[in-house]
């Protein structure tokens, strides 16, 4: 297609655009009395309107039911996190049996590390990114810790080739092979947080598999952003957040899969809980653990039907759109945005460098620009102009055009505040 930078051109944009209604279905924060341009949700989603009442049911069942809304609730609570599972494996490319959703992030990813982490004094080592999410480098070192090893013994990253911001996928199968048989887990983040590169999810797994290895994933910035396939890539596992691009509210509860292949491999460890256990039997009280079928086998707590009421009413969003429409919306909005940055720089002299790739298999919502040039006063200009976007060092702005609730002609408008805001600070 020919962009256009023009006020005009973004319109017709939008005025084709089948999602253009759910954009009232959002909340937006205002400045100035304005509504925001919102470039964030790779960060914290818009509150959907109708997670407020999903909230108001629950709150009201406790009102009028209290210990009994268990299990007369109009949405029984004892088994509220088993309506995520059907939704859920739709966008991550599950079956519904692989998928479901209890603590946070970090936390699944713990419990995901005591069934698939089990080092032996051959097989120990894990495969992980450079400059990985801070939460994932941390919860390796100190699952390392706990098994007595040292991190630096144990933990190998994959860096960039020197100059190049964005990792190549045959250096890290490079490195599974190299580790080889000392390897006993690849977990990375599936897209970058920081460039918003996507890796080849399916070859990197078939790399770890073939040297023997675990493979899992951290999905938080790919979850309802890019197209996935866990059962078909034979992931071992993965886990998500709930409140960037899937919109559940800060801190919301954890999506995780685990590949069928693994539902009845007893010697996998597992950290066992009353909700893990056989759900037909949970209420004899019964001494010993005997887990669910399928993914809910890895529950532990009861369910959190406050945290997850919100993420239940995006999630249905979710499924009523399908993926491939917010695809196909996400690949014209961020090509449309990227065409935007690329004429402001022309207009400007400035060197914008967008450094997330330009290949749309390789990115999803979001672009990572480099202000070379500009200080942070830029970014300052931004918000104040109610444009909100991310701010990271050294000099990185990053923009993500949510297909659900950006518009077009905001990309013209930011074009407009940006070009205002380099010849003016």
């Amino acid at each position: 297609m020919n962009f256009q930078n023009t006020r005009a051109f973004a319109q017709s944009l939008d005025a084709q655009d089948e999602l253009k209604k759910y954009q009232t279905e959002f909340e937006f924060p205002q400045v100035n009395g304005k509504k925001t341009i919102y470039f964030t949700g790779n960060s914290l989603g818009l509150l959907p309107k109708s997670a407020k009442k999903y909230i108001d049911d629950v709150m009201n069942d406790w009102a009028n039911l209290a210990v009994e809304g268990h299990f007369y609730a109009e949405k029984p609570w004892w088994d509220y996190h088993e309506r995520f599972s059907a939704p859920l494996s739709k966008i991550v490319g599950a079956k519904p049996s692989e998928v479901s959703v209890m603590n946070t992030l970090t936390v699944n990813l713990h419990m995901m590390m005591v069934s698939f982490y089990n080092p032996t004094s051959t097989r120990f080592k894990i495969i992980c990114e450079e400059k990985a999410f801070p939460s994932d480098q941390y919860m390796l070192q100190t699952q390392v810790k706990f098994h007595g090893l040292d991190p630096k013994d144990v933990i190998v990253e994959v860096k960039r080739r020197e100059g190049e911001h964005n990792l190549r996928n045959e250096d890290i199968i490079a490195k599974i092979n190299e580790v080889g048989s000392e390897l006993a887990l690849v977990l990375i983040g599936g897209i970058n947080y920081y460039t918003g590169q996507v890796l080849d999810m399916e070859a990197i797994t078939k790399a770890g598999h073939a040297v023997g290895a675990f493979v899992g994933w951290d999905l938080a910035h790919a979850a309802g952003n890019i197209e996935l396939k866990l059962h078909d890539w034979n992931a071992d596992f993965a886990c998500w957040c709930s409140y960037k691009y899937m919109n559940a509210g800060p801190g919301s509860v954890s999506g995780y899969f685990v590949h069928e292949k693994h539902h009845n491999n007893k010697e996998l460890h597992r950290f066992g809980g009353w909700y893990g256990h056989n759900k037909e039997r949970r209420f004899l009280m019964e001494p010993e653990f005997t887990p669910n079928e399928g993914a809910l086998g890895w529950q532990s707590s009861c369910t959190g039907v406050l945290a997850m009421a919100p993420y239940l009413a995006s999630v249905e969003m979710f499924n009523e759109i399908g993926m491939d429409a917010l695809i196909k919306k996400r690949n014209l909005i961020t090509s449309y945005l990227e065409f935007i940055i690329e004429e402001t720089a022309k207009e400007t002299g400035t060197n914008l460098e967008v450094i997330t790739p330009k290949n749309q298999s390789e990115r999803g919502s979001q672009l990572s620009v480099i202000l070379h040039g500009e200080g942070k006063e830029l970014f300052h200009y931004l918000m104040k102009e109610g444009v909100i976007v991310d701010w990271r060092e050294p000099a990185v702005i990053r923009l993500a055009p949510v297909p659900l609730y950006t518009s077009f002609e905001e990309m013209y408008e930011f074009g407009q505040i940006l070009k205002k805001g380099i010849q003016t600070t």
